[in-house]
């Protein structure tokens, strides 16, 4: 039981390290940088890497479905605030901080609409962020124009802030501070004019913006 389990664990130590180091390489290099760099980086031979991913696009899907993971680990701090604002303070917040953290994402996001349209698991999220909105307005505390996809759109412009590096992260906070004023019900606010777009159409918008990377 000892032999078997050994090794197993060391396949599940590569199997992390690779994931870490593809997060940094991809931010640093994009998306098709070398795999062969992966693999000096992660300390391991090219043959690892395939033994563990088929190919980048396998690479790509697991980056993917592991940010699809983090969101739904953030989902119950936000979602279950003490008050409505305070979701929306959270949701902005933490997804800002982790978009901004993780600039490779939007790259992953558009090979991933490239890879597989239907694959569409943030569609999971549009209710509950939905009913977020709703509570908040209720309360009166968030303006009654602002929709679901607003926010999302925020959350998109603040991550964007993670393209800045590092060095920038510690001032991401003055922007979010300005966006959650603009956020709040007030007598004085401005009308947003239009109507808002919808969370599926959006959705479909936020995996293609931009130009597609090209496969290998």
């Amino acid at each position: 039981m000892t032999s078997s389990a050994s090794p197993r664990r060391d396949a599940r130590r590569n199997h992390e390290r690779l994931l870490a180091e593809a997060r940094t390489l991809f931010t640093e290099r994009g998306i098709d940088a070398p795999l062969d760099e992966l693999a000096t980086r992660a300390g391991v031979g090219p043959g690892t890497v395939y033994r563990h991913f088929a190919n980048r696009d396998a690479l790509i899907r697991e980056l993917y479905d592991a940010g699809v993971s983090d969101l739904h680990g953030l989902a119950p701090g936000i979602l279950s605030a003490e008050t409505g604002w305070r979701s929306i303070e959270l949701y902005l917040e933490r997804l800002a901080e982790w978009l901004a953290a993780s600039p490779y994402v939007p790259a992953v996001m558009r090979r991933m609409a490239d890879l597989d349209p239907t694959y569409k698991p943030g569609t999971e999220f549009a209710e509950a962020i939905a009913g977020m909105v709703a509570r908040a307005q209720e309360e009166g505390t968030l303006r009654p124009d602002v929709t679901a996809v607003d926010l999302s759109v925020l959350v998109d412009m603040l991550g964007s802030l993670g393209q800045y590096g590092g060095a920038y992260l510690p001032f991401w906070r003055r922007q979010l501070t300005i966006v959650l004023d603009g956020l709040r019900a007030r007598p004085d606010n401005t009308p947003v004019p239009g109507v808002g777009q919808e969370f599926d159409e959006f959705h479909d918008m936020s995996h293609a913006k931009g130009p597609k990377p090209s496969h290998d």
